[in-house]
């Protein structure tokens, strides 16, 4: 079943075409009596690498970067966009958008923000001497000249955007996208201020230096211990905005998070350990959320490396995941077994199953015994691996599981390799690794999200992969106009990666929190997981 908060592209279309005015209310539930301390205390997902919101590459920068920074637009509880710093905005044939920004809009210093902010932070985004590691999600905007810009071919004064005056804005594509709207609620679209980036040119995202326009300001960081926010008296929306005080605490272990729930001193896991979901789900119930994402878990498989430059291999070792046991037996948090890359419920798209997801796993694992035999690998020739991942008893608890269905199945032997995040992030883009855990999560709600991903020049292509018949039809796929065309090009794609197996689809997500009873206001059916802290609030009991 497809949930409202699924609906995100249809929703752009249309508030896209009639253009909104103002912002869907956030109001209280009439019996809600607010807390006389509004402060609030989030685990994240581990040390963030960055504040900078167009260099944020995962959700534990995401997180932070939403509270401290605006788009022109944002989401509501549903998933629906809504408006941001653009109160309104009108498109021509979703190929030319005019925002008109909010003539209260400001940055925490009092200065306004301004269209200008956005022609600035847009240009430095795509500029090569940036290095966003958002640069292909630029491209995928179809921005007029942002591809050029990023490979070095044109200026970034060239980039389809304009300031007609202080505040309407105007940016032009270079062929239509129906969910451009969508698209610049990224962080990467997000604005900076230019005057203290300019001061402050290497330390401009840090405590003291930091200028920021969401609800939030920077008031201090302590690596590897916290992140404090306070309230920006400076928000268009400041009034509606009912916390004062915004704690993050960095987390690698879900276990660690959970113990100081239970302490009282983390109002908001960002997970729970997987082998507890069950038990905290009857032992804690007015605390246990789940609530679907728009996101896959997946192996990449390095196919520069020799021992996985066959496709027989890689596909071997994705016919022997046993996905029922890692989301039934491993974890318990509702994850759905996944064949394709493509989240499931991602609009308008409903991905072919490939023919080894129908088999059964016993006739999956012959197939791979035979592939590998093939390969010139068995049980006396054993193919050796190593799998990094980021530090978690989940993703620990998998790599685990995993390693041990290779080896029991195909004899594979294993060598695990957890690292903290900055340096998972270090390995992951220098492909230190034979075998990859990652995950993907839409940054917005269309199939090109996910299936981009895999081009050949696409600078999150963590398996190193390159199919000149894959860039084609996600090419093609890009200047299709015609819905069902374009998803008969997805579904090729899909059959293609199945074919190739850069990597192995595992699951998709359903993501479990604990939320402690006093909070309200956090969203259960956004399904890219986006929780702005500006729209929690504290209850008194």
């Amino acid at each position: 079943m497809t949930l409202p908060s699924l609906n995100l592209l249809a929703a752009s279309i249309l508030i896209a075409s009639q253009f909104s005015t103002q912002v869907l209310a956030n109001p209280l539930p009439q019996d809600v009596v607010l807390a006389s301390t509004q402060e609030l205390v989030r685990a994240n997902d581990a040390e963030v690498a960055t504040l900078n919101p167009i260099k944020a590459e995962g959700l534990p920068e995401m997180h932070v970067v939403r509270d401290l920074f605006e788009g022109l637009v944002i989401q509501d509880a549903e998933g629906n966009v809504i408006p941001g710093v653009a109160e309104r905005w009108d498109n021509q044939n979703n190929q030319e958008f005019t925002f008109y920004l909010r003539k209260n809009a400001k940055w925490s210093n009092g200065d306004p923000v301004t269209a200008n902010d956005f022609v600035y932070s847009l240009r430095k985004a795509v500029d090569p001497n940036t290095a966003s590691p958002n640069a292909w999600y630029l491209k995928l905007t179809e921005m007029v000249n942002a591809e050029e810009i990023i490979e070095g071919k044109k200026s970034p004064d060239t980039l389809g955007v304009q300031a007609i005056d202080d505040h309407t804005l105007k940016i032009r594509l270079s062929k239509p996208v129906p969910y451009f709207l969508a698209m610049t609620g990224h962080t990467a679209m997000m604005p900076i201020h230019k005057a203290s980036v300019l001061a402050n040119p290497d330390s401009w995202a840090r405590p003291g230096n930091l200028v920021s326009n969401g609800a939030f300001i920077l008031d201090g960081w302590v690596v590897n211990e916290k992140i404090t926010l306070k309230r920006n008296p400076n928000y268009w929306d400041n009034q509606d905005t009912r916390l004062d005080k915004v704690t993050y605490i960095p987390f690698e272990s879900q276990m660690a998070a959970y113990n100081r729930y239970r302490s009282g001193e983390v109002d908001i896991t960002s997970d729970v350990p997987a082998q507890m979901a069950n038990k905290l789900a009857k032992e804690l119930p007015d605390a246990y959320q789940v609530s679907p994402l728009l996101c896959t878990y997946y192996y990449a498989f390095n196919t520069e490396r020799e021992a996985l430059k066959d496709p027989k291999i890689r596909q071997a070792l994705s016919y022997s995941i046993m996905r029922d046991v890692v989301t039934t037996g491993i974890t318990n948090s509702g994850h759905l077994p996944a064949y394709t890359f493509a989240h499931k419920d991602v609009a308008g798209f409903s991905a072919s199953l490939p023919d080894y997801a129908n088999l059964t796993q016993k006739e999956r694992d012959d197939k791979a015994k035979a592939l590998m035999i093939e390969a010139g690998f068995d049980q006396s020739n054993p193919l050796t691996l190593n799998l990094l991942y980021n530090t978690s008893e989940s993703h620990k608890s998998i790599a685990v599981g995993i390693a041990s269905m290779w080896n029991k199945t195909l004899g594979v032997n294993v060598t695990l390799e957890n690292q903290e995040w900055k340096s998972y992030l270090d390995s992951r883009k220098a492909g230190e690794f034979d075998v990859l855990r990652a995950s993907w999560c839409g940054d917005y709600n269309e199939a090109s999200t996910f299936l981009s991903l895999f081009t050949s020049d696409n600078d999150r292509n963590f398996a190193f992969y390159a199919n000149p018949d894959y860039d084609a039809v996600l090419d093609k796929a890009q200047t299709e106009t015609d819905q069902t065309k374009r998803s008969a090009l997805y579904d090729e794609a899909e059959s293609i990666l199945a074919t190739d197996m850069p990597i192995a689809p595992i699951y998709y997500f359903m993501q479990a929190r604990l939320v402690r009873p006093n909070v309200g206001g956090v969203p259960k059916h956004n399904a890219e997981g986006r929780i702005y802290s500006k729209d929690i609030y504290i209850k008194k009991l």
